[in-house]
């Protein structure tokens, strides 16, 4: 509409004088016939939905016009003008049903960004809009251009709002918009855009304006895999030049579009900045006998802030760091009393930094307004219960349902007797009746429900608490076996209150252990103090399984006798006593960086550093990996531990001899989009480098328009793709499919954790039409590499990987 608007080369006087020039959404009350015949020249070329010309048409953008007290008029003629056009063309066209859409933009502010308006005002003023083009006529309305999650919820306010005040109520749709950088203006991805909505049951989700249809792929694709609804995509007509003009031919634009609707990614297809009625003429056609997404997404728990926390098995237990929490931490309470935020927020950040996931943020106070100091996305709000019936559900979940947040549901209930379930049936019992509730009576996701079966201080003495422990384990199981769609939660630092300060993380972390075993999905702890139970002594972990579950005459005193009087333990003094590389090795394992440095210069006196690398650090990367596929170490403590290898061979790397950097070929590296991990992928770098080649890392969460940019850019003879999630092996497939549409052929090399060649070999390499090879470390990478390098080595390479791939596929197909 814009751009069609400025076609007209319309001057003061069509806008009602000079101080309106330049307000579109004025011309529909000065020139409704411009508005009406842009309209009508889109219904020409085939468009089955029109928006109306009001996509600045809120009180706070007319404003700046001192046109605010009219928005309601305006927004209501709007759509009484793309109504008529409309009716013209069902009367001729009666086969064809054309709809009118009442567009709302994103307006000039944004809560999270910019400021400057109140969550409330910007409702206040989306309900004068709404109410217009429900009045108006408008047969949905589409909150599109969206820059900031935090608005788009204000925008829902305020159209419920007018739903309330009408009496009526129309579908919605909602369209974000994907900045160059990959998000939104206000930083959200498209994984965490749509988290933050799905608690809405719109007409669709999709994606306008911004960067043109090809730079929209992964983003499309991400959207496309999540969403429980439809999925629209209406791209500008690519980027626009330095003279403001849109160069994407109509071909272009609908070339692409057409292959995401072949990849079964769309339900809605159009054009926004730029396209002209040609475009979607041809969009129209090349959409003809298309088949619509079919929507299958898998249920999953997922919250939100600028990016999404899926809590599934990868991440078991997700990890919630407690320190961000009035109530729990006197420094905390201290910097938000005193309005110092930064300060605050580097408190959560110090968390994340040492594993956590989510943050449990309370900020309860008497004398603040706390529900100033947090702004919400797809939250979890802590806690509910049935301590008092049903009131407290009936006051919190319409709002958890209303602007999308998933619940913690306490094992507490009105039972005069036993409120607070201790025994493994109780907690079964109230789980099971807050359930039946949730979903039944207030309609609740089972996926948003967390369950917390509650930890009680196991060695107080107190007679009520014996055996706490152990019910909570079993409880859990209980919990995980009956609800298996909802997910489970602990305050793991209960279960040693009372216990002597050096004993009191080594019990936690016994206990988190067993938890997560019996299938916890959740824990909050303080993330800096976590121990790892394969490094706890064996007489430790006893005492404290003694303690859990209540075995021997006194386990409180035991346990008590041996902490009373002893420091907390000291890691480094007790490895000092190892040989060399055994301290080397366990630094790794232990994801511990104190003395690691002094051990490595030891080491290089009479070895080369790659010697100590493809050494003792890879043994105990080697151990780490063996830890974590026997599940006796999680996501966090894995972290750890890369991260004290990349500082031993950050420490390492000055002194290894390099070769010519270019004598080789160049390599581009990238841990794949959804995934953080570059452990694996920086070693490599390293390595390569100290063998000739020229390396390009691009870091973490590299999505495919990236790689793509980036291959076109530095060339690169070989292409490395690292990640250590399952669902990073399955974007490695999603990448060559889009190298391969982007006649990308160098070769690729893959590797992770959740990688094997047999999944390279089926999965990964028939979806590219260059070679793809599998490396189970960094210097089978090396290896790899070098043999590409060579004309006939890769020759033999490609021929032998081929013949793999049939006979992995032969087998298959017999098994299947």
């Amino acid at each position: 509409m814009g751009t069609q608007i400025q076609e007209r080369d319309l001057g003061p006087d069509d806008f009602g004088g000079d101080d309106y020039e330049g307000c579109n959404e004025y011309l529909n009350i000065t020139r409704p016939d411009v508005i009406a015949d842009i309209h009508r020249r889109y219904l020409e070329a085939g468009a089955d939905i029109i928006e109306t010309n009001t996509f600045g048409a809120t009180s706070v953008v007319l404003a700046e016009y001192d046109l605010a007290e009219h928005a309601r008029r305006i927004n209501r003629e709007a759509v009484q003008i793309a109504r008529a056009v409309v009716e013209e063309f069902g009367s001729a066209q009666p086969e064809q049903p054309r709809f009118v859409a009442g567009a709302m933009g994103p307006t000039t502010r944004t809560i999270s960004v910019t400021g400057g308006l109140t969550f409330d005002e910007l409702a206040a003023d989306y309900h004068q809009q709404a109410a217009g083009l429900i009045e108006g006529g408008a047969d949905f309305l589409l909150l599109e251009t969206s820059q900031d999650t935090t608005n788009v919820k204000a925008g829902l306010e305020g159209i419920d709002r007018a739903f309330a005040e009408l009496g009526l109520e129309l579908p919605v749709a909602v369209q974000g918009t994907i900045e160059p950088m990959g998000t939104l203006l206000a930083g959200q991805d498209a994984e965490a855009f749509y988290t933050s909505l799905a608690h809405r049951d719109l007409l669709w989700v999709g994606f306008n304006c911004a960067t043109g249809p090809e730079f929209m792929t992964d983003h499309v694709r991400t959207l496309s895999g999540l969403s429980r609804g439809n999925v629209a995509c209406v791209p500008n007509a690519g980027l626009p030049d330095e003279d403001g003009n849109y160069n994407e031919t109509p071909e272009m634009v609908a070339a692409t579009l057409m292959r995401f609707a072949d990849n079964g990614w769309l339900n809605v297809a159009g054009g926004c900045c730029g396209t002209g009625p040609e475009h979607i003429r041809q969009i129209a056609e090349g959409m003809r006998g298309k088949s619509p997404r079919i929507g299958n997404p898998e249920i999953e728990t997922r919250v939100s802030g600028i990016e999404a926390v899926v809590v599934n098995e990868d991440t078991r237990p997700t990890i919630v760091g407690e320190r961000t929490n009035v109530l729990g931490s006197r420094r905390f309470k201290r910097l938000i009393s005193g309005e110092r935020f930064e300060e605050a927020a580097e408190v959560g950040r110090r968390q994340i930094r040492n594993g956590a996931h989510v943050l449990d943020v309370c900020l309860q106070d008497p004398d603040r307004d706390e529900t100033e100091d947090v702004i919400r996305e797809k939250s979890i709000i802590n806690s509910i219960n049935l301590e008092d019936g049903e009131e407290r559900f009936q006051t919190v979940v319409p709002l958890a349902r209303r602007y999308g947040a998933a619940l913690v549901v306490g094992c507490i209930d009105d039972d005069p007797n036993q409120a607070q379930a201790v025994t493994r049936e109780r907690k079964l019992e109230i789980a099971q009746r807050s359930h039946r509730l949730l979903t039944e009576k207030y309609g609740v996701p089972e996926e948003d429900i967390i369950f917390d079966p509650l930890v009680f201080p196991a060695g107080t003495g107190d007679v009520n608490y014996v055996g706490s422990a152990a019910e909570t384990i079993e409880g859990l199981k209980l919990i995980k076996e009956a609800l298996p769609v909802t997910k489970t939660i602990l305050g793991i630092s209960n279960v040693s209150f009372g216990l002597p300060a050096a004993g009191r993380e080594v019990f936690n972390s016994v206990f988190l252990y067993h938890c997560t075993q019996a299938g916890l999905d959740m824990a909050i702890v303080n993330s800096e103090l976590l121990q790892r139970y394969t490094t706890i002594p064996e007489e430790e972990r006893r005492l404290s399984e003694d303690l859990i579950w209540n075995r021997g005459d006194d386990p409180v005193a035991a346990f008590a006798a041996h902490f009373r009087d002893r420091a907390p333990r000291s890691t480094v003094e007790e490895r000092s006593a190892l040989p060399l590389d055994e301290r080397l090795s366990k630094c790794i394992i232990e994801g511990s960086k104190e003395g690691l440095a002094n051990d490595l210069d030891l080491a290089m006196k009479d070895r080369e550093p790659l010697d100590i690398i493809n050494g003792p650090l890879m043994a105990g990367m080697d151990e780490v990996g063996r830890q974590f596929n026997a599940n006796e170490l999680i996501v966090a403590e894995v972290l750890q531990s890369a991260e004290a290898m990349k500082f031993a061979v950050s420490h390492l790397e000055p002194h290894m001899e390099r070769a010519d950097a270019a004598s080789r070929g160049r390599v581009l590296l990238a841990t794949v989009k959804g995934d953080v991990h570059d452990i694996g992928k920086n070693l490599v770098e390293i390595i390569l480098s100290n063998n000739g080649y020229r390396v390009v890392n691009l870091g973490i969460k590299v999505a495919p328009q990236d790689l793509i940019a980036g291959c076109r850019e530095h060339n690169p003879d070989i292409v490395g793709l690292s990640g250590l999630l399952v669902k990073s092996a399955q974007m490695m497939v999603e990448t060559v499919r889009d190298f391969r549409a982007a006649n990308i052929r160098a070769p690729v090399l893959v590797g992770g954790a959740a990688l094997s060649n047999r999944f390279t070999r089926l999965r990964i390499a028939p979806e590219y039409d260059g070679l793809v090879a599998y490396a189970q470390d960094a210097m089978t990478g090396l290896a790899l590499a070098n043999v590409i390098q060579d004309a006939d080595e890769r020759e033999r390479l490609a021929a032998r990987l081929a013949i793999e791939t049939e006979e992995l596929q032969a087998a298959t197909a017999a098994r299947s």
